[in-house]
């Protein structure tokens, strides 16, 4: 998926003229939000519980080339190939190169959104490999020749109606808008796919170094299908999906599928590991990692570190005021939210992203949400100042700053425009108390109106009060 995301504004604007979509994302609502409040309470400490994913992700992070080398190690003992890549053009390359090797005409996918960041399958497609969206979601969004918009619920965006349209025109059958005839519609067409495919693709919640393992989590059971049928499996995850020990997997399973899709647990959780041996019933003939940096080594050591900790739950979305208007369309990339308003300008880069970093009200929810304490917030804050630093902000804007800072400085002079300030506010606002027209600040009044000021200062009205 090529980064849009320079485009921020301009496709904020469209989603939120957008009435099927406002009406989509208001259905959504807060379903997986309410879900999680309901879960969570099951464990015994939460709040510990979090300090201690929080604490296991940092483990492997502050050791990460070797948990890596642990893991190649034991992935490779066990008859699995290894492989890196650097970029997301070398993921395609490494994977079309695989395709060639094992003849393979087909790939079912199950979920995978680093095969997102590395155009993974327009890339197959012209190299004459077929792929096959086998999630329910990123199938529909397939046919629909759409990317997702949300890395837990990729096609959350749509309407049954929307997707039974869908699949009359694409399945040339009946139209009907009732669900469990829908899912099994999908799977019918699927099912064949399932049976004739010759690799599988797969990404990976984890990577257990001890073992040389891949931890697998869906709902749909088309993980399963997609690692076990075909003869060649291929997974593909970032270098900071690692963890040391089965240990530190069972810890964050507690917190992966609570804060993700509000369960227990998934439907489905799965440990795979290396190639089918002798006496298996099942699994693939070859088995392949590949593993991927693209940017995620430049956070390594950085003040953004901390954001590797993610286990991509998908929570600072559901809970994010932002994405709840605008869904994840607009942000132009892979990762949506506050996740991706940190990770998108970490990894395309900050001046490919200039908005993002600003497409968060601070609130807090996000970083009280996440299930290893990510000071999301905190971490906005950082990219905002290396905007300023950098000198990418307009230059209004930048010169708006150097004034207030200079006028701060300066107590009497404050004071004065303060009480300037809140007076003309008053004015503005005319007997309805309302400003529908902000000086100087437009981008707040296009779409709301905002209460006047009382014509005071809080110092006026508390020297006013005490004096009472």
């Amino acid at each position: 998926m090529e980064s849009q995301s320079i485009h921020f504004k301009k496709r904020v604007a469209g989603e939120l003229a957008n009435a099927q979509l406002q009406s989509n994302m208001r259905r959504f609502g807060g379903r997986f939000k309410m879900a999680r409040a309901k879960v969570v309470g099951e464990v015994d400490d939460w709040e510990g519980t979090r300090s201690a994913g929080a604490e296991a992700r940092d483990r492997a992070l502050n050791n990460l080339d070797t948990w890596i080398e642990r893991f190649e190690s034991e992935a490779t003992r066990r008859g699995a190939t290894v492989l890196f890549a650097e970029t997301g053009a070398d993921v395609a390359e490494l994977v079309i190169d695989i395709c060639r090797r094992h003849g393979v005409k087909k790939a079912a996918k199950s979920k995978s959104m680093l095969s997102e960041e590395a155009l993974l399958n327009q890339r197959l497609e012209a190299a004459g490999v077929q792929p096959v969206e086998t999630d329910l979601g990123e199938y529909i969004l397939q046919l629909a020749g759409e990317v997702p918009s949300h890395i837990i619920a990729p096609a959350i965006h749509k309407s049954k109606e929307e997707v039974a349209d869908l699949f009359e025109r694409e399945h040339h059958r009946p139209r009907t808008l009732d669900i469990p005839q829908m899912t099994r519609e999908a799977r019918e067409v699927l099912r064949a796919h399932f049976l004739s495919a010759d690799m599988g693709i797969s990404g990976g919640n984890f990577l257990i170094a001890e073992t040389g393992s891949v931890a697998l989590v869906t709902n749909e059971g088309n993980g399963r299908m997609v690692t076990t049928l075909p003869r060649v499996h291929v997974c593909i995850t970032g270098i900071e999906k690692v963890l040391p020990t089965l240990e530190d997997l069972s810890l964050l399973m507690r917190l992966l599928p609570r804060s993700a899709t509000g369960q227990s647990i998934s439907n489905y959780f799965t440990v795979l590991t290396g190639a089918r041996q002798p006496g298996d019933r099942d699994g693939p003939e070859h088995m392949y990692f590949v593993l991927v940096d693209n940017g995620r080594t430049n956070l390594v050591g950085g003040d953004m570190q901390e954001m590797l900790r993610c286990i991509r739950c998908g929570a600072c979305m559901n809970h994010c005021p932002v994405y709840q208007t605008i869904g994840g369309h607009a942000y132009g990339w892979v990762y949506p939210g506050p996740m991706g308003s940190v990770l998108t300008p970490s990894y395309v880069g900050l001046e490919n992203a200039l908005d993002l970093p600003h497409a968060a009200t601070l609130c807090g929810e996000c970083s009280v949400a996440c299930p290893v304490k990510i000071p999301l917030p905190d971490l906005l804050r950082k990219l905002r100042e290396k905007q300023v630093e950098r000198g990418l902000r307009p230059a209004s804007e930048r010169l708006g700053i150097r004034i207030w800072s200079w006028v701060a400085q300066r107590p009497r002079l404050y004071a004065f425009a303060t009480r300037v300030a809140t007076r003309y506010l008053r004015f503005q606002g005319g007997r309805a108390r309302m400003i529908s027209h902000l000086p100087l600040g437009k981008g707040w009044t296009l779409g709301r109106d905002m209460p006047a000021p009382p014509g005071r200062t809080f110092r006026e009205l508390y020297a006013k009060r005490k004096a009472q």
